[in-house]
């Protein structure tokens, strides 16, 4: 029991520190919107799309190599060693390269005159690269409050430095705060930010031990290809969007505009988004521990309907409450409000799928996961180059949205052959289908009918209430809410 409440305890550290940085780094977007106009804020949300893509590349997938090896007969400073050499020498290089060609890169990606950005963010991959294993080092050694303060305090940082850069240099005169910059400052707070993160974590660098293996390199780079190319596409589906935006809109004149629209108001799902991640680090752990109970599968069914249930209230509130959301971007933003419903059921799809993703993870048939991210990434690409020439930035969250919805229903089709879970599916689709109905009705309701802010707000509250105890009491109640969550 000792050693489950350890684990348990540092899941949440673990947890935590990763959701409420998210969080943080989510606050910085009211300010964003409020200070740059949507093509500058597309900028910072291009670039960023490419790094996310970089970072993967960067990796090499030697993170998770890092653990498998250090789990077998080798000693983990040896394998850290040989790891941390390989990332320096790759990183080396790809840093060396975007530095000596940044010019280049900056025109190509339409950019002539900065190419600072491309040094700057060769800068940022670098450093946030190699603190990719000191990380891991801390969670392989059980270091999770180290791990967390040292992540949350890189956090801070770039927080810190953007309000300085963009709310107290400008008020100092132009001889402080330089137009040029403009958004360039966000970059550079995030270099900064990454490399007092770098620095903190040098304590973990150690040097080489155990003589050199170039053996040891090969076999941790061949186990990592095939998670490279999974989060590869992994990534493909969640922002290859915002990446290729502005090379198919159909008017380049507005294209950075629309990016910069479609980015802020992606924020906005922002809730969905928290809640899937942290039902993930909760529940991950919770069916591995629950999978050679009796009665198990029947218990992951209910875990699915509860899930699901509070998907819908998160997408009814925040649809429900839009008024009020929408001031988390500047009025700038608000022409592209109508992709929020579409993300968030996006984001409740993807949750769904990561609930289902359990039968490869306890069958040990985690290869399916790799082709399914693969098909996704496929159906990704295919639909924006299709849907965004015609529809704008309206067709990349609907290619989000059809990527998710072909992956949970592949999932649970191939899942249901391999590892059979009682999913109530007819209890899932009917509580989707009156979510569905009861928003359509509302906005109907809304368009027909002028009545004050606060009375619109308390009919939205009593519909919620109504909506989730009737579903409460339809799917069983207190009587049937998961062990997960009754449990001691």
């Amino acid at each position: 029991m000792g050693q489950l409440r350890t684990l348990a305890g540092q899941t949440a550290i673990y947890g935590l520190s990763s959701i409420v940085g998210r969080l943080l780094n989510y606050l910085l977007v009211p300010l964003y919107t409020r200070i740059f106009a949507p093509a500058e804020y597309g900028v910072v949300s291009e670039f960023y799309a490419y790094i996310t893509f970089l970072m993967v590349l960067y990796a090499l997938g030697l993170e998770t190599a890092f653990f498998h090896f250090s789990n077998k007969k080798l000693r983990q400073e040896h394998v850290f060693g040989h790891a941390q050499f390989t990332l320096l020498c790759s990183t080396g290089f790809f840093t060396v390269v975007l530095l000596l060609f940044s010019g280049p890169i900056a025109t190509g990606l339409g950019y002539p005159e900065h190419p600072e950005y491309i040094r700057w963010f060769a800068c940022i991959l670098a450093f946030d690269t190699l603190a990719t294993l000191p990380f891991a080092k801390l969670r392989q050694q059980n270091k999770a409050m180290r791990f967390a303060l040292i992540k949350l305090l890189g956090i801070f940082i770039n927080i810190g430095l953007n309000l300085f850069f963009l709310l107290v240099l400008p008020g100092l005169g132009p001889d402080y705060y330089r137009q040029d910059i403009g958004v360039g400052y966000v970059f550079i707070a995030n270099l900064a930010a990454s490399g007092i993160t770098l620095l903190l974590l040098l304590p973990e660098m150690r040097s080489m031990k155990g003589g050199f293996q170039w053996t040891l390199i090969r076999e941790m780079l061949v186990y990592g290809f095939p998670l490279l190319i999974a989060g590869f596409a992994g990534m493909i589906n969640e922002t290859l969007d915002r990446a290729i935006l502005k090379y198919l809109i159909s008017d380049p004149k507005t294209a950075m505009e629309q990016l910069g629209i479609y980015s802020a108001c992606y924020k906005l799902s922002i809730l969905m988004t928290l809640f899937v991640q942290t039902f993930r680090y909760a529940a991950e752990p919770f069916y591995f521990s629950q999978q050679h109970k009796e009665n198990s599968r029947v218990l992951f069914s209910r875990v699915m309907n509860y899930f699901v249930l509070a998907g819908c209230v998160i997408f009814l509130g925040v649809m429900f409450y839009m008024d009020i959301i929408k001031l988390f971007i500047g009025e700038r933003y608000h022409s592209g409000l109508g992709v929020v419903p579409i993300l968030l059921a996006a984001n409740l799809f993807l949750g769904i799928y990561l609930n289902l993703s359990i039968w490869y993870k306890l069958s040990g048939k985690t290869g399916y996961g790799a082709w399914l991210s693969i098909l996704g990434a496929l159906i990704t690409i295919v639909f924006n180059l299709w849907l965004i020439p015609t529809m704008g930035y309206t067709g990349a969250a609907w290619a989000t949205l059809i990527c998710y919805t072909a992956m949970m229903l592949l999932s649970y089709l191939k899942g249901q052959q391999v590892y059979p879970v009682p999913y109530e599916s007819g209890k899932i689709l009917l509580m989707l289908g009156i979510t569905l109905l009861l928003w359509q009705c509302w906005e109907m309701f809304r368009l027909r009918f002028t009545l004050d802010a606060y009375v619109w707000g308390a009919i939205s509250f009593i519909l919620l209430l109504l909506f989730f105890g009737g579903m409460w009491r339809y799917l069983g109640g207190i009587r049937q809410l998961p062990a997960i969550l009754r449990k001691k």
